[in-house]
């Protein structure tokens, strides 16, 4: 929609997530969105990004197998018991490295205390189906165009195929619940755009952080990154998250009202 074919930035993200050991509130990523690719296209540019990455700056790991396997959840789910599988033939060899791409993803998922389906990854994952009416009658069949890019048994990576066409996108939204008037109330600047011409793109993005603990033996990412959070998500260094002041919230209008006892 913004006329630029293909893009990488180096981004900062921040997450409202729970912290583990391979996780923070505040990490790095390499963020990388493509127009006119297919799946396969995403993941081969991956797999020789790693590859020469590899080869270029841990020379001393052994990548396990090349081409990276592709796995489908279904299965990984039913042989692993996970979708994001150690397939080291060696786990207590430091060096050895076992990448691994699951595809085949289910689009949606039944939520059973909201009584509803929602989407596995996000609502603008592109369907394997553009037929509206298996779209919206059997959405228990229907896969999605949705990647994850795994190593010794870690998440390093993800991302998907986008939905371009509107009235798949609809449908889309239909399915998790939404009523009509409030899709276009909230999306409707997108359908409107989509409608204009927009090419079939995707994208990933690799976590560096994460990675980086990986291939490095690391237990956790926080010893690869500098000003690490502690494991409650607080800033030592900033004194963050911290008390707002009366005049803070005064200027932003804003009330705080304190759970009773």
């Amino acid at each position: 929609m913004a006329g630029v074919e293909k893009y990488f930035q180096i981004a900062r993200c921040f997450r409202d997530e729970d912290p583990r050991a391979d996780r923070q509130a505040e990490f790095t990523q390499l963020d990388i969105e493509m127009s006119f690719v297919d799946q396969e296209d995403v993941l081969e540019l991956i797999e020789r990004l790693f590859i020469s990455l590899i080869k270029n700056l841990f020379p001393e790991k052994k990548i396990q197998k090349i081409p990276f396997p592709r796995l489908s959840y279904k299965e990984t789910i039913e042989k692993y018991k996970t979708d994001k599988p150690d397939l080291r033939q060696d786990k207590n060899n430091p060096d050895e490295l076992a990448f691994a791409f699951i595809v085949d993803f289910p689009m949606f998922e039944w939520k059973k205390e909201e009584r509803r389906w929602d989407a596995v990854h996000h609502p603008f994952t592109r369907p394997q189906t553009e037929d509206i009416k298996t779209i919206k009658e059997e959405p228990d069949k229907i896969l999605a165009y949705q990647y994850d890019f795994v190593l010794n048994g870690y998440e390093v990576g993800g991302g998907s195929l986008r939905s371009y066409r509107p009235e798949v996108l609809e449908a889309v939204f239909e399915v998790m619940g939404h009523k009509k008037s409030e899709i276009h109330r909230k999306f409707g600047h997108l359908l409107k755009a989509f409608k204009y011409g927009v090419p079939p793109h995707g994208g990933i993005a690799p976590g560096i952080d994460r990675f980086l603990a990986v291939v490095s033996n690391e237990p956790s990412i926080r010893e690869v990154i500098p000003f690490p959070k502690t494991g409650d998500n607080r800033d030592l260094m900033m004194d963050a998250p911290s008390e707002v002041s009366a005049e803070q919230l005064k200027e932003l209008k804003i009330k705080v009202e304190r759970r009773k006892k």
